[in-house]
């Protein structure tokens, strides 16, 4: 049974991750447009997204809910919720099927503004790797600033791959609004 809508967007719901979503993540991760694009280097089979859910999902340093038009498209979150200095860092991913039809922006707007209204962030970071220029320009179209590059930071694929920073102010945001 899927779990309730937290937040609500222009496209997409945005509700609460339950165990039975832990198939449909499991399969998704796996898949090599997910994995590659967010870092991952190993294969995930049902015990390791078991711990994903109750290490990352329902622990209070993160929120990470799911992305849904009528059905299950991805996820999207606040990691590392750092409530001393107020930063946290976005992360998402979107079903390959589901790329380019709006949902990832929608999403990443929704839940960053849930982040500097609800949770009082002052500051949201977020990386991305040199090769994923769709992640990039999602980034920059709901505000952030690239701020820098740590080069050859991790191993994808055979390759070291750059990984660029992004930072969005609270401050920065409240302009765009």
């Amino acid at each position: 049974m899927p779990g309730p809508v937290f937040l609500e967007g222009e496209h997409v719901a945005l509700r609460t991750i339950e165990e039975d979503d832990l198939e449909y993540l499991q399969e998704q991760i796996n898949d090599p447009q997910v994995w590659r694009a967010i870092g991952r280097d190993r294969p995930v089979n049902a015990a390791q997204e078991q711990s994903f859910y109750e290490d990352v999902v329902c622990t209070e340093d993160n929120v990470t809910l799911m992305i849904t038009d009528e059905d299950a498209v991805g996820t999207v979150g606040l990691n590392g919720i750092d409530t001393g200095n107020d930063r946290a860092e976005l992360g998402y991913w979107v079903d390959p099927e589901h790329h380019r039809m709006g949902y990832g922006s929608d999403a990443a707007s929704r839940i960053i503004e849930y982040g500097f209204q609800q949770l009082g962030l002052h500051r949201i970071e977020a990386r991305v790797f040199e090769f994923n220029d769709a992640s990039q320009a999602l980034l920059e179209s709901v505000g952030f600033v690239e701020e820098g590059v740590h080069r050859d930071a991790e191993f994808i694929d055979g390759v070291y791959q750059d990984v660029h920073w992004y930072g969005l102010l609270e401050g920065e945001w409240r302009k765009r609004r």
